[in-house]
């Protein structure tokens, strides 16, 4: 069996383009940590997160004659999980709205409880639910600025709208944040 680890991002493309699995596999490898983090924080620790992180890399597998290297490898695949994210949060708040007359007002749905086993955990719970409280549009923001540390033209280009929108976006899901935590501290 090969040893894929000295192999840089794109020489592992171009072998896993022409069959090599196990180049393939370490590039699900390299990048399954980041594709976890944006997908948790987008969606939350759970079985949904679970099956987009999945999906993240079968749509990376399938899009491999299509990455031209224009960006990182790393921010190509943000963008597939970010993408298949808010499809999926679309998907959740269709099936809820099915559960509401259209004469009842909007309704935000509640971040489920969860039992936590320690101070740093429930700290982590804490944040994690305060994320889950953002819309969409700014918890994607916050994901990838905040916890995965991209540029402000970065996450513009990985959420495909102007760097403007990313910062006032930004200010904007701190600003709620700061709403939503402030009487917890």
């Amino acid at each position: 069996m090969r040893d894929y680890a000295s192999y840089s991002d794109s020489e592992l493309i171009e072998k896993a383009k022409h069959g090599e699995d196990g180049a393939f596999g370490e590039l699900v490898s390299r990048y399954e940590q980041q594709v976890a983090g944006t997908v948790k924080g987008m969606l939350g620790d759970n079985a949904a997160a679970e099956d987009v992180g999945q999906e993240t890399f079968i749509r990376f597998y399938r899009s491999l004659e299509k990455f031209r290297g224009d960006s990182a490898l790393g921010t190509y695949i943000t963008r597939i999980a970010i993408n298949l994210s808010l499809n999926e949060i679309k998907k959740q708040k269709k099936v809820i709205s099915l559960f509401y007359s259209r004469d009842d007002e909007e309704k935000e749905f509640d971040v489920p409880e969860e039992k936590s086993h320690e101070d740093e955990s429930d700290t982590k719970e804490i944040v994690d639910k305060a994320l889950l409280a953002l819309k969409p549009e700014f918890r994607s923001v916050v994901v990838l600025r905040m916890l995965h540390g991209y540029s402000t033209k970065e996450a513009a280009s990985i959420l495909n709208v102007p760097a403007g929108t990313i910062l006032s976006r930004l200010a904007r899901a701190q600003k709620e944040l700061k709403k939503i935590l402030e009487p917890l501290v």
